[in-house]
């Protein structure tokens, strides 16, 4: 499908525009909304608009002038949802998007706005991943098959992190965006192993992905046994907000390397579709250390490895593929996925050495040993 142009040499879409969080914040944003739009297209998941739908359009139709309204991505931010969420966006005459609920939903409100250059709101429902804040959207089959990311020309308009919201979500969605937002250490650390001039704003992206992983590995376990104490909103602030801003300082000199490479691959598998994207990213952080141990028998790999599978082991998140619901996966389909994971299109070519399907295929079985 095509896409409007955003290829600019040196091109950083950092952050967005506003960013309106604290406790019960959304009954308060008709009018931030209004100075964007009156006629919203309210853009979620099936399971995400029948709670937050009826309190979104109370607050906005406090504001006479405002017409909401509002429609599943369902099933998968795809070209075909796109397509027909436009036909919506035409026949509503919608100036402004708003996107509510996790990663795909945010997602696909994004490139909504941007195919249709409208303004675009966003408001997390959980902690599960940064597509709050980026300036990218993931493009999957309607079978739920990554296909490729889009990058945008800008990021939101708004962003509301309503933390009343968030606390609402279950507890392995935040645990999940855990192990998507320390990927950022690890992809973004080794990627820059092949970048040749290293610009200020990528080193302090990489400091910033270092920053989110003393953060995760310390506070998380106290944090998710405690939605309102501090060491919560600092997770949920690193997972939303400081996982986002790695993605704009560093553009694509801080690219989704192995881990996320492994996640795309993994989609290809219909029983792995109930797994929740950070958690396939967490076991892919943990392919893309073994990687590092066997190709270059890096001892750091290998201490690093340890450390999260004991940081794994407390807080719930996958160290094997058993762990990850593949214990009854064949021979036949974990090889087919490691061709898949290795086409020359693939994130995994962004390491520092070369990967064969043979050498992943090892990794992948043995990240827990």
């Amino acid at each position: 499908m095509d896409y409007p142009s955003s290829d600019v040499i040196d091109y950083f879409s950092i952050a967005p525009a506003h960013i309106i969080k604290g406790e019960n914040v959304i009954s308060k944003i008709g009018e931030n909304i209004t100075h964007l739009g009156t006629r919203p297209l309210i853009v979620g998941g099936e399971k995400t608009l029948p709670i937050t739908d009826n309190n979104l359009r109370t607050i906005l139709k406090k504001h006479k002038e405002i017409v909401v309204v509002s429609k599943s991505y369902s099933p998968e931010c795809s070209e075909t949802s796109l397509k027909h969420l436009t036909s919506l966006v035409h026949e509503h005459k919608a100036d402004v998007i708003i996107g509510v609920g996790g990663g795909k939903a945010l997602d696909m409100a994004k490139i909504l706005a941007y195919c249709n250059r409208l303004p675009i709101v966003t408001i997390p429902t959980s902690g599960a991943t940064c597509a709050a804040w980026t300036a990218l959207s993931n493009i999957y089959t309607h079978q739920g098959i990554f296909k490729y990311d889009v990058s945008l020309s800008r990021c939101p308009d708004i962003l509301i992190l309503d933390y009343s919201i968030i606390r609402t979500a279950p507890q392995r969605t935040l645990i999940a965006g855990i192990g998507d937002a320390i990927a950022k250490w690890y992809e973004a650390s080794i990627s820059l192993k092949n970048v040749n001039n290293r610009q200020v704003l990528t080193m302090t992206a990489i400091q910033q992905a270092k920053t989110i992983k003393n953060i995760l590995l310390q506070k998380s376990y106290i944090a998710i046994n405690n939605i309102y104490g501090k060491e919560w909103f600092e997770v949920v602030d690193a997972c939303i907000l400081l996982a986002g801003i790695v993605s704009g300082l560093g553009g694509s000199n801080c690219r989704t390397v192995a881990a996320h490479a492994v996640h795309n691959g993994l989609t290809n598998i219909k029983t792995v579709h109930t797994i929740l994207h950070g958690e396939k990213v967490a076991y892919g952080i943990l392919v893309q250390l073994r990687l590092e141990e066997i190709m270059q028998n890096s001892q750091l790999a290998a201490i690093s490895r340890q450390q999260l599978l004991k940081f794994y082991q407390k807080i719930g998140l996958p160290r094997n593929l058993k762990e990850l619901g593949l214990d009854k996966i064949t021979k036949e389909e974990l090889n087919l996925i490691a061709q898949i994971i290795c086409r020359p299109d693939s994130d995994i070519h962004r390491l520092p050495f070369t990967v064969s399907s043979k050498q992943l295929l090892l990794a992948m079985r043995s990240t827990a040993q």
